[in-house]
């Protein structure tokens, strides 16, 4: 490696690839391998590869923007950031602090993340905060939490994948959203190891599986109860472990007797001898998986549907167990530390919750303010966006493009016109930020230096490898010179509490984490950048080997255990000294006030929006290789617009047969919220009764025009993947 090339990590999905980046003479940087990070050792996909050209100043933003006259016009950063202030300080006093919005991304830094949703609780008193990872694994969270005490994507590393003995996979078409994570799963398989894909399209990951199994898209919950019934009626519970570390399963199981094979073969599609079989390879290895994604997660029975695999998992005794468990795929580059430290409306920093009267406490301390002046839980997501115009009267955003990414896009949009105000930071001008009445532009990954926490709950480091154009400044100077304009509404500038520095800001994140169920207070920069990131929880070591107190049931601790020769805890290095992280959880106890798991029991019902006469198909969505989340950035690289030019309707051939529609041939696609006008993209890849849509593009075939928001009650997650539709030809 060249002695100027900068260790980095991708600015993209959740695998957080790492890469060096090496300088180009006249500017800019170029990507080579950087072959010594586990999770893809030097592989990258082509929007990795390409990550630099949205740093070119042709293609980004590189000067604040404000409305004049109903045009975006250039504007200095002083009359910019006036103009925010002026527009957030009138909602406040005007409407309350409530009617100031503020709205986050999945993107940012674990530094702009926590500063977002303490900017937002201390600076403008106001409960309204929420993020774009809300779309993500919430209900995978949410699941998480009620069976295990605990939320983190993955409790085991990418690297124990290849050593289990079989893999469901639901909902997930990785060698498409993480390619470079597909070796793992090719590796199970050279090992001996079987996997299973459930997904209702045979998608390039479906291709790869030893058994596919394709249900009726929103049938993921009955599939789950009919194997684990079958599990049961063939004897394979594992009835030791269930006695020894589970509670709640006699309920569990009297819920999952009510979903026969046969039953679950006339709701699912899936025949019962693939059931049978789904059974059999997942029961028979010693160790095993089941590994969610979006697919089950997206549905407004999310929560349940997630719960009812690991009802699976632990029925079968593959929780907590080395080689084994449930685990989800997070999304976005920093999906998972994005909801850990305060940007999601019900939690503080530490994924602690922000009704305990103990986490305000230990959590204010750290600020600096009363308890009692935090504001409560605010909306979810879409009840946020869905309330603009009206309750909320001005909006700060940032890292996310609701006009595109959010379900019922186009209500969203009008939604977010009725602003009295709206204030945008971004890298481009996003078709959410064409709308604001500032833009201002913001640093970008190879610009700055920040942590992420990967889908495996490994925190990184990235690290800043170029100076940004001169205009753009960093999310954490937004902050800070905000919070100097504001104050608190109580007559005291609080800017001291933003600073700029990022390291600076992870010092504060250390401490206010402390104790929490995600704890970093034992992990330093020095740290990240000398052990290729650090897991948590990583309490802070106080003297003698001791850990820091926790507040959260010892769940930092008590989860924490070590399997195999490989673990960090295994390597003797300065025993006592420091907590080496935690990169398996659940081996000793879970993080439950009595150690146990719990099944959750769960019964199936049917989407909020079931097919009719007027809208006969199914509807469900996804990603393609080549583009991004709402495509805002890659949409702006030449080869992976290439590669990717625009949207497209998937549907079988018999559908296509009875709309007398050809390959190429525009087709319209029509929900009870909107329409939707794509080429057709024939194949026998989908089900007969489903269309798919990839939801990267805005204009004509934006797919989320035609989401149903329907909200899972729990998680608040909108049903992305599952919506009655119909089909029709479009006339030339």
């Amino acid at each position: 490696m060249p002695n100027s090339a900068t260790p980095t990590h991708c600015p993209y999905c959740a695998l957080q690839c790492g890469m060096n980046l090496t300088p180009l003479q006249g500017g800019g940087v170029a990507v080579v391998e950087r072959p010594d990070f586990p999770v893809n050792k030097g592989a990258l996909c082509g929007k990795g590869r390409t990550a630099p050209a949205v740093l070119e100043s042709s293609v980004r933003l590189t000067s604040p923007l404000v409305r004049s006259g109903g045009t975006l016009v250039p504007a200095t950063w002083d009359e910019a950031l006036d103009r925010v202030a002026e527009g957030l300080a009138r909602t406040r006093t005007e409407h309350g602090p409530d009617a100031c919005g503020v709205f986050g991304g999945g993107g940012l830094t674990n530094e702009k993340a926590y500063s977002l949703g303490k900017f937002a609780r201390i600076v403008l008193g106001t409960s309204q905060i929420d993020y774009n990872g809300r779309f993500c694994m919430s209900s995978a969270a949410a699941a998480g939490i009620k069976a295990f005490g605990l939320d983190r994507g993955l409790p085991f590393p990418l690297e124990d994948i290849p050593r289990t003995g079989c893999v469901i996979l639901v909902g997930s078409n990785l060698a498409e959203t993480m390619p470079p994570s597909l070796r793992f799963f090719n590796e199970l398989r050279e090992n001996g190891g079987t996997l299973i894909v459930i997904d209702p399209r045979r998608t390039k990951t479906a291709e790869q599986a030893d058994l596919h199994l394709a249900p009726r898209p929103g049938t993921d919950l009955a599939l789950a109860l009919g194997l684990l019934h079958l599990v049961v009626a063939e004897g394979r519970v594992d009835e030791e472990y269930v006695q020894e570390r589970t509670a709640g399963w006699e309920e569990a199981r009297a819920a999952a007797m009510a979903h026969w094979p046969e039953y679950v073969e006339r709701i699912t599609g899936v025949s019962v001898p693939e059931l049978r079989e789904a059974v059999r390879l997942f029961c028979e290895p010693e160790h095993a998986m089941v590994l969610t994604a979006r697919g089950p997660e997206q549905q407004s029975k999310g929560t349940d549907t997630v719960g009812a695999w690991i009802n699976l998992c632990l029925a079968t005794g593959r929780a907590g167990r080395p080689l084994s468990g449930y685990g989800c795929l997070t999304g976005q580059g920093n999906g998972q530390g994005g909801r850990e430290h305060g940007q999601k409306a019900d939690q503080l920093p530490g994924y602690r919750k922000l009704d305990d009267p103990a986490a305000r406490r230990h959590v204010a301390e750290v600020w600096g303010v009363d308890p009692d002046s935090l504001p409560g839980p605010g909306r979810s997501a879409y009840e946020l966006l869905d309330a603009l115009g009206t309750d909320i009267r001005s909006l700060l955003l940032m890292g996310s493009n609701p006009v595109v990414s959010a379900p019922r896009a186009a209500h969203v949009e009008d939604r977010i016109k009725s602003l009295d105000f709206l204030a945008v930071c971004d890298v481009v001008l996003s078709e959410t930020a064409a709308l604001a009445d500032v833009v201002l532009p913001v640093t970008q990954w190879a610009e700055e230096t920040g942590t992420t926490t990967n889908l495996e709950g490994r925190v990184l480091l990235r690290r800043r490898a170029i100076s940004p154009p001169e205009g753009v400044r960093s999310d954490l100077e937004v902050m800070h010179e905000l919070a100097a304009r504001l104050g608190d509404g109580k007559g005291t500038a609080p800017e001291k509490g933003f600073p700029t520095d990022p390291e600076e800001v992870f010092e504060e994140l250390r401490r206010a984490s402390a104790g929490g169920a995600a704890d970093y207070s034992g992990i330093t920069y020095r740290r990240l950048a000398e052990e290729n990131g650090v897991f948590w929880p990583c309490p802070a070591v106080t003297d003698a080997g001791d850990e820091g107190s926790t507040d959260c049931e010892d769940a930092s601790l008590d989860v924490t255990a070590a399997a195999g020769d490989d673990d960090p805890a295994q390597d003797g290095e300065a025993a006592g000294a420091v907590h080496p992280g935690t990169p398996r959880l659940f081996l000793d106890r879970f993080a439950t006030p009595d150690g146990r798991a719990r099944f959750v029991p769960v019964s199936y019902r049917a989407a909020a929006e079931e097919p009719d006469d007027e809208y006969p198909v199914l509807l469900t969505t996804g990603r393609v290789v080549a583009q991004y989340q709402s495509g805002a950035q890659t949409r702006r690289v030449e080869e992976l617009n290439a590669a990717a030019p625009g949207p497209f309707v998937e549907l079988h051939p018999r559908l296509a047969a009875r709309l007398g529609a050809a390959e190429g041939d525009p087709v319209a696609v029509v929900s009870r919220r909107g329409r939707a006008v794509a080429p057709a993209r024939i194949t026998t890849g989908i089900r007969p009764d489903t269309v798919f849509m990839p939801f990267h593009w805005p204009g004509e075939g934006r797919a989320n025009t035609l989401t149903n928001p329907a909200l899972d009650p729990t998680s608040r997650m909108p049903e992305f993947k599952a919506c009655a539709v119909r089909v029709e030809a479009v006339k030339s």
